[in-house]
């Protein structure tokens, strides 16, 4: 029997994540031998215009240009901007971990995190969600969350839970935070620059749903969480748990713990420091309030210092602009901190940090490859002729017909561009235009937009987050679309619902 078993999983085995989006690149390119290359014209910023689509000559993609999409993945070109800032900061995000582990203090940690919250698992779940959710909302906390999902998964299995829980505590969240952006610069911000109205229009009803659909996320993953608790083989990751135990140490994280010492509190200290840091950076707060000039002042009174401003730097960005650069930089500053606090000699830290890295290469190069299908579409010049189909499909309907199938036409869009700031840029000019042609308010665009974003990165192969988190994880894509399909469907009606609504107020 147990023969039998093995043999059917593996004919059952899924393919690696690189192989499907190798796969997706492949399918792309043959598309640009049927799909009919076409090109808008652009303002100075790069906005498309309405109204300006011409068809060029066919540019198709050969075995070349699939080889080739996953290095402009990363890279970059002029066409489509490059993943590196993003695996750079997942690869110092590992080396940071590395250091860190190396002086124990993130397991017996976790081990007393563990201890404390036993019996009051279902109040960790809802609080971390209410946070990440939040994160989503207000700066489109996505990539940035890479560092958490190693530090989650043995949490939630101490206490009895798999790690589908941990990964959907956290990516879950943010998606819905995304979907309902209130003032997320990325999403919201970029999308009513683009036409031309203040990000604060529709905040009101953003936040109604910001509060639906984190509610419903939080009840989803309750639900399943509980339930795998009672009966840990209803869990869809049953069958690797003993390997993930192993993996995530968890057996050794969640043992009884023992008292930290002076250092270990320390290291603790600078970690926990440096993820506040990092979320006072992220968040616009300009943006969300035009009177908290907070942070740009003090900056202005260090880089302006003669001396100061001589021996920190005259470009230091302030906290509230800050973005992958600058996150990578703290995450490789507090490491070196790390290394004092816990008395690391310099060879273990070195070889520590390079350890980290090595150990999050693998999620550093998917999330290049994954951008090499925005780089096969872009290079194919079939971006536009999609964008075209919308525009001619679109225009002259009721208000609230065109605001869901606008959102529907988004979600498609979101699969092959996955970046929300990208899909605004090469889509609000023209959406914005035929909204008002519609007679439909501004607000509705941009909150179809962000929406589709939101709700789509949680599930495309071609999203960065969402490849990356289940490489850490050790979960299949196919796993996770088994688990969270419903929740998509619940989400995806919702959204309907809600476009309509506001469409016709």
């Amino acid at each position: 029997m147990n023969q039998i078993d093995e043999k059917k999983s593996k004919r059952l085995k899924m393919p690696s994540a690189f192989t499907i989006l190798f796969g997706l690149i492949a399918l792309i390119a043959v598309l640009t031998w049927v799909i009919p290359a076409g090109t808008y014209s652009t303002t100075s910023d790069g906005t498309l215009i309405s109204g300006t689509y011409k068809t060029v000559a066919s540019h198709t993609q050969g075995l070349w240009d699939v080889l080739m999409a996953p290095i402009i993945g990363m890279i970059g070109n002029k066409q489509t901007t490059g993943a590196i800032e993003i695996s750079m900061f997942i690869l110092v995000i590992g080396g940071f971990l590395g250091v860190v582990n190396k002086t124990g203090a993130l397991d017996d940690g976790i081990r007393a995190i563990v201890n404390r919250y036993r019996g009051h698992e279902k109040r960790l779940i809802i609080v971390l969600m209410i946070l990440f959710s939040i994160g989503g909302s207000t700066y489109g906390m996505g990539e940035e969350t890479m560092a958490f999902f190693p530090l989650l998964i043995p949490i939630m299995m101490g206490v009895g839970y798999d790690s589908l829980v941990a990964v959907g505590i956290i990516l879950l969240s943010t998606r819905v935070g995304d979907l309902a952006s209130t003032v997320n610069p990325f999403a919201t911000g970029v999308a009513s620059g683009i036409i031309k109205i203040s990000p604060g229009v529709g905040l009101f009803s953003r936040i109604i749903l910001l509060i639906i659909v984190t509610a419903i996320a939080i009840l989803f993953v309750l639900h399943y969480a509980e339930k795998i608790r009672k009966d840990p083989t209803k869990s869809l990751v049953y069958q690797q748990r003993d390997k993930d135990m192993e993996t995530f140490s968890v057996a050794a994280r969640t043992a009884e713990p023992k008292p930290l010492t002076k250092n270990q509190k320390g290291v603790l200290v600078v970690f926990c420091l440096t993820f506040v840091i990092m979320i006072i950076g992220l968040v616009p707060w300009t943006s969300i309030n035009s009177h908290w000039t907070f942070f740009d002042s003090f900056n202005s009174l260090i880089t302006k210092n003669t001396f100061l401003g001589t021996i920190l730097g005259k470009d230091i960005v302030s906290l509230g602009n800050w973005y992958f650069n600058e996150i990578t930089l703290l995450f490789l500053l507090m490491s070196i901190v790390i290394k004092f606090v816990g008395h690391i000699n310099e060879s273990e830290f070195i070889s520590s940090f390079m350890g980290g890295m090595a150990e999050l290469l693998n999620v550093a190069i998917i999330v290049a490859v994954a951008r090499g299908i925005q780089a096969i579409m872009n290079s194919g010049m079939i971006t536009g002729t999609i964008l075209h189909f919308g525009e001619t499909g679109l225009s002259g309907l009721p208000k609230p017909v065109f605001a869901i199938l606008a959102f529907v036409f988004f979600c498609v869009l979101s699969i092959v561009i996955p970046s929300s700031s990208g899909l605004a840029a090469a889509t609000m000019g023209i959406m914005g235009s035929l909204a008002a042609f519609s007679h439909v308010d501004g607000s509705v665009m941009v909150s179809a937009f962000q929406a589709s974003s939101g709700l789509i990165t949680a599930i495309t192969p071609t999203s960065a987050i969402l490849m990356g988190a289940l490489a850490l994880s050790h979960i299949s894509l196919i796993t996770w679309w088994k688990w969270t399909w419903k929740l998509i469907a619940m989400l995806f009606i919702i959204t309907c619902a809600f476009l309509g609504i506001v469409a016709v107020l």
